[in-house]
């Protein structure tokens, strides 16, 4: 039975033309929260990483493939998994199309995960993603940016009650909870200027939406997400939908 508000089409534009103006103001907030971000400092990135690559091993500055500016996507991929984490795989499915239009702006996008690179390129053929994508196992990076915790740090949360979300993801990886939880998604942002990398905006949680699209298109139909109250999340890889 259909319990929302019923209106008229005048009612429905007088609210519609109201809201128009409050979403005019957040974009035009967006747009300042936008340059703020660009105005950032720059960090110089000192540590010498290396990431394992479908060439071989490649530097971070070599990441940049030519190009000034690199995004990197953390996929929460840790050398246990046997399979990629279901949600990031849902963020994938959305920045892979994005590669060639980013290196059009003179930017790399691409994934970085623990796991040994043949188990991400053999996750990434399932897939079907035209992106790269690169094993960061054998250095810090994660741990650095805050994107890969210790056993003993996350102690607190396996020794209490433990979200049935968490547990299905665990089981989605292929892993327990703890070699879940440990790894973090986020996303980095560098810049290549004359040799040096610097670091320029790092984020995670829902600092991330923005690469989830489907996200800002329930929240334009009537019904919205619905995930409040679910016992299990409603993401799946795509070629795992009925």
């Amino acid at each position: 039975m259909n319990k929302h508000r019923i209106g008229t089409h005048e009612e429905w534009q007088a609210e519609r033309d109201a809201l128009l103006k409050e979403e005019k103001e957040l974009t035009r907030r967006s747009d300042q929260l936008s340059r703020k971000r660009r105005e950032l400092p720059w960090v110089p990135v000192e540590k010498d990483y290396s990431f394992e690559t479908e060439h071989g091993t490649r530097s971070l500055a070599e990441l940049f493939d030519g190009r000034s500016q690199l995004l990197v996507y953390h996929f929460m991929f840790g050398p246990d998994y046997t399979a990629g984490c279901p949600v990031c795989s849902s963020i994938a499915d959305t920045l892979a199309p994005q590669v060639v239009h980013l290196q059009a702006r003179n930017t790399t996008l691409l994934l970085a995960s623990r796991a040994p690179l043949e188990k991400l390129l053999a996750y990434r053929e399932r897939m079907g993603w035209p992106i790269g994508w690169v094993s960061s196992g054998g250095s810090a990076f994660n741990r650095d940016l805050g994107f890969l915790s210790t056993r003993e740090e996350l102690r607190p949360f396996l020794e209490g009650e433990i979200p049935p979300v968490v547990e299905q993801m665990s089981d989605a990886t292929g892993t327990d909870v703890a070699g879940y939880v440990s790894e973090r998604p986020g996303l980095s942002a560098y810049a290549l200027d004359d040799g040096a990398v610097y670091r320029t905006y790092v984020t995670t949680s829902r600092g991330l939406e923005p690469a989830m699209a489907y996200y800002g298109l329930l929240d334009r139909t009537p019904r919205g997400r619905q995930e409040e109250g679910e016992l299990e999340h409603w993401l799946r890889r795509h070629d795992e939908y009925t």
